[in-house]
């Protein structure tokens, strides 16, 4: 299964209409969906497709044709991205009218053929479960693993400090949760605890 972490897009232009293409993380979906909104209010439609891990880790999966003939439009999006084995991951077709009918067979192949350029100009990455993780650091070890965090490229989701330390909560991969527990076996008498 892949991934990505940033925006990125194509455009495809098939019979005079123009169909532009967005892919973002999952996370993004609601305001990338809204900038597309602002950003093309003379557009014809904005298609879309996610697909996302919910609870227990079961895929979910969307799509909206949004107004184009049933299944003409999100679906081809969605089956693109089921064939990249994208997950965690939206895809967008703003299309404009260019004033010739492309047929149901058409539009199938004009939105999913610009889901697939979108996916193609993207930087996709394996996608890994990730978990949280929560821990107490002491103050006096913050530095150490702060610098421990930057040179492993982990980013702390929450830290709540308070009278003795700070809080930190991670979403870890099972390789990085069994390194940062080796990591932090040697300050287990410093104070640091893991909380969850």
């Amino acid at each position: 299964m892949q991934t990505l972490n940033c925006e990125s897009g194509a455009e495809l232009e098939v019979k005079k209409s123009k169909f532009i293409a967005v892919i973002c993380p999952f996370a993004d979906f609601e305001r990338v969906h809204s900038n597309l909104k602002e950003k093309h209010p003379k557009a014809a439609h904005i298609a879309w497709a996610w697909r996302k891990f919910g609870d227990f880790n079961q895929l979910a999966e969307n799509s909206s044709d949004d107004g184009e003939p049933k299944g003409s439009a999100g679906a081809p999006i969605l089956d693109v991205m089921r064939g990249a084995e994208l997950v965690e991951a939206a895809i967008f077709v703003v299309r404009y009218f260019g004033g010739i009918k492309l047929g149901v067979g058409g539009l199938v192949r004009a939105y999913g053929g610009a889901a697939n350029l979108a996916i193609n100009a993207a930087e996709l990455i394996k996608f890994e479960f990730k978990f949280d993780c929560a821990f107490f650091v002491p103050f006096a070890l913050l530095a150490r693993f702060e610098h421990y965090f930057e040179s492993s490229n982990l980013k702390a989701s929450s830290k709540e400090f308070g009278a003795e330390g700070c809080e930190i909560r991670l979403a870890l991969t099972k390789d990085e949760e069994t390194a940062l527990r080796d990591f932090a076996s040697a300050f287990a008498g410093g104070g640091f605890r893991f909380l969850a």
